[in-house]
């Protein structure tokens, strides 16, 4: 019975957001957002390359919405999306069939690399399950795919973040860089 009522929880829901926050996380949000979009259809538009993943909107929300978290600092934000590409890359390479496996392989194993690393950042997880299920223009980058779109998106989201983020005088990040 104790293991059931562990399931009720022990805290208060959060408090609201300010206006203000709900603000400089939209501003910052579509600005980080739009500039990965931008580069990715203005420039790698004609090439094998993406820069534009599914797992960054994840980022975006704790790089811009929840800057104090532990997991939206530059560390994690990179170190989570690189790792996890390097680890989905590796494990769609040795076993990708069956598909199912190999994506549950690929996003435990990003958890556990993360966690040894202290780079835990959730969106590395699908970053790692989009490097086994994503399409063939993805598995044809191979490692690369850790470079550009992981690590070149997002360092391109962690500027933004820098500029955006510490431009009301109540916001500060990051909390810590290493």
């Amino acid at each position: 019975m104790n293991y059931f009522k562990k399931m009720m929880g022990t805290a208060k829901s959060p408090p609201r957001a300010s206006l203000s926050e709900i603000v400089w996380s939209w501003v910052g949000a579509f600005l980080g957002v739009t500039a990965v979009a931008l580069i990715n259809y203005n420039t790698l538009g004609e090439t094998d390359l993406v820069l534009l993943i599914g797992s960054f909107g994840a980022s975006a929300v704790l790089v811009y919405g929840a800057i104090n978290s532990s997991m939206a600092q530059p560390r994690n934000l990179i170190g989570g999306h690189v790792l996890s590409a390097i680890v989905g890359v590796t494990t769609y390479q040795l076993l990708h069939e069956p598909l199912w496996l190999a994506a549950s392989v690929a996003v435990a194993t990003s958890i556990a690399v993360m966690h040894a690393t202290r780079t835990t950042h959730p969106p590395g997880g699908a970053t790692a399950l989009i490097a086994v299920i994503g399409s063939a223009k993805i598995h044809e980058l191979g490692y690369v795919y850790a470079i550009v779109p992981a690590g070149a998106g997002a360092i391109i989201m962690l500027v933004v973040a820098l500029l955006v983020n510490n431009i009301p005088k109540d916001r500060n990040y990051p909390e810590f860089w290493y």
